[in-house]
């Protein structure tokens, strides 16, 4: 699947595409192309999909109000998580369609993938919806920037709620790749800095389906807590499953990665109590409130997940910065997105590290019972704010070769 959409003008267009890559690397001389590589239709296409298509061009929209003579392009596709299918298209929008940056990316093994091409590039990976945090550790590049979260981000800030509540002891259930591997990882790190013991661990493909040998493995297990180390579709068949073998009340789960469009789905009676952690959500602020009005309209009523503010976030502010540095070479715009705090209106105040972090607020919330909730996606209800300085990894931890 691949569509694109045009903000550009014909003659820019024309003109970009006679200038070629080659030219656009000496400055921005014409339209700056975007690209949303995505899950247009598997786990994760609620999360990111057809909705990061809309984000992108609402960034392009409001960049359009201040960027004079300067046009964009949108361009889309689906990476079927699959990192070759992935690479594929990054490479073919690099060589033949002049595209400056890449945004979105759900399903860490593509993201992976995708930042080490665009570093070889000199061209920006804004992995906005990638979580694995070896994209700002041993994977860290001058060219990419981690916008939303990240899983030591959500493992950290889960197992610590957790565990707080005297709930020490946990079995994983994990998607056999990068993301879930990272999100067990680095979980497990926070969960025995509390007190905490694994009980055991099983590995599930994604979009695995069917959860009943290992959800009897956990239930075996004596463990407290049923951590879930994995998000979209295989998330929410689990929390289903998980309730029909009757794990529930002897058993809580953590989720480690959530977002609004996994409890729509869910439904309140099945997710309510859930905790979790996010950056975004809709009806946080005046400012998340008006973007989740606009994204609302164009969207059928479906409110933004964080992966959706990510990448009109991310998007916003790569192309405030090579306009401002004239320039769409990847280390360029990076070191310009990292001159200053960027003033967001979904994130608040965000900077940039030198591993590539965009460091802001996390927040933690509990679904919301069916009586609390006012009507469709008012699901969440606030119980702390991670200052950004929690929130994230230290520097220093990572193992970024940046990082002096």
């Amino acid at each position: 699947m691949s569509f694109r959409v045009r903000v550009a003008g014909a003659a820019g267009l024309a003109l970009s595409l006679l200038m070629g890559t080659s030219a656009l690397a000496q400055g921005v001389n014409g339209p700056i192309r975007v690209g949303v590589l995505s899950d247009m239709s598997g786990p994760f296409a609620d999360q990111a999909g057809t909705g990061s298509v809309v984000a992108a061009q609402l960034a392009a929209d409001d960049f359009s109000k201040e960027a004079g003579e300067l046009k964009v392009e949108i361009v889309s596709a689906d990476h079927q998580n699959k990192p070759d299918i992935g690479l594929a298209t990054a490479r073919r929008w690099l060589d033949q369609e002049g595209v400056a940056t890449i945004v979105d990316l759900p399903n860490s093994a593509v993201a992976l993938a995708v930042a080490n091409l665009m570093k070889e590039r000199h061209r920006v990976a804004l992995a906005s919806s990638s979580l694995t945090s070896d994209l700002t550790g041993k994977a860290c590049a001058p060219t990419t920037v981690q916008w939303v979260s990240d899983t030591w981000a959500q493992g950290s800030a889960t197992a610590r709620a957790v565990a707080g509540r005297g709930l020490k002891s946990w079995y994983f259930l994990t998607v056999d790749y990068a993301l879930g591997q990272a999100l067990e990882r680095d979980a497990t790190v926070a969960l025995k800095a509390a007190g905490g013991t694994v009980k055991g661990s099983t590995k599930h493909p994604l979009n695995a389906g069917d959860f009943a040998s290992p959800l009897l493995a956990a239930q075996g297990s004596g463990a407290q807590v049923l951590a879930l180390a994995d998000t979209g579709a295989d998330m929410i068949n689990a929390v289903k499953q998980a309730a029909e073998f009757g794990l529930m009340p002897e058993m809580r789960i953590a989720a480690l990665f959530v977002q609004l469009s996994d409890i729509h789905a869910l439904g309140l009676k099945a997710a309510q109590g859930l905790q979790l952690a996010s950056s975004f959500y809709w009806d946080r602020t005046e400012g998340t409130r008006a973007f989740g009005k606009r994204f609302a309209e164009r969207m059928n009523g479906r409110m933004p997940t964080e992966n959706h503010a990510g990448v009109y976030s991310s998007t916003l502010a790569f192309l405030r910065a090579a306009r401002d540095a004239g320039t769409i070479e990847g280390e360029k715009v990076v070191a310009a997105m990292r001159e200053k705090p960027i003033n967001d209106a979904l994130f608040g105040t965000v900077t940039i590290r030198q591993d590539g972090r965009a460091v802001h607020d996390v927040f933690l919330y509990e679904v919301k019972t069916p009586d609390e909730s006012k009507g469709p996606y008012d699901y969440y209800k606030p119980l702390a704010t991670v200052p950004g300085d929690q929130a994230f990894r230290p520097l220093a931890d990572g193992g970024c070769p940046l990082v002096k």
